[in-house]
């Protein structure tokens, strides 16, 4: 019986940890906002992550098919024309507030769905 005991509770506990890591990597949109524009996002991306449309600057970043972790991998390790941030410079918890931000923003229209444009 003391046995049970013993696995029931380090089970209890190993689901308590993923369930306050998945809390902690959801990320807070309202904080992603305030990273986003802060660290200067906005600049190249639009202030909602739609890119921008003139230039090849400022990819649309909005509703990413990335995971997460993938989105910090890629703004930590790119080799694009985005330089790399390092922690140093964006830290990952801020890197995740500004993912659930970016998530959070409504998709963008199609633009053959706008009737201005057709």
């Amino acid at each position: 019986m003391h046995r049970f005991a013993i696995r029931a509770a380090v089970a209890a506990l190993a689901l308590g940890l993923v369930v306050v890591d998945t809390a902690a990597a959801a990320g807070s949109p309202d904080k992603g906002k305030v990273a986003f524009i802060r660290n200067g996002c906005y600049l190249c991306h639009g202030t909602v992550g739609q890119g921008s449309i003139t230039t090849s600057r400022g990819k649309v970043v909005n509703h990413t098919k990335l995971p997460v972790e993938a989105f910090i991998g890629f703004v930590r390790g790119t080799n694009r024309s985005m330089p790399p941030y390092s922690e140093k410079v964006i830290s990952d918890a801020d890197l995740t507030d500004i993912y659930a931000y970016l998530e959070s923003l409504p998709k963008t229209a199609d633009y053959k769905t706008i009737p201005l444009l057709q």
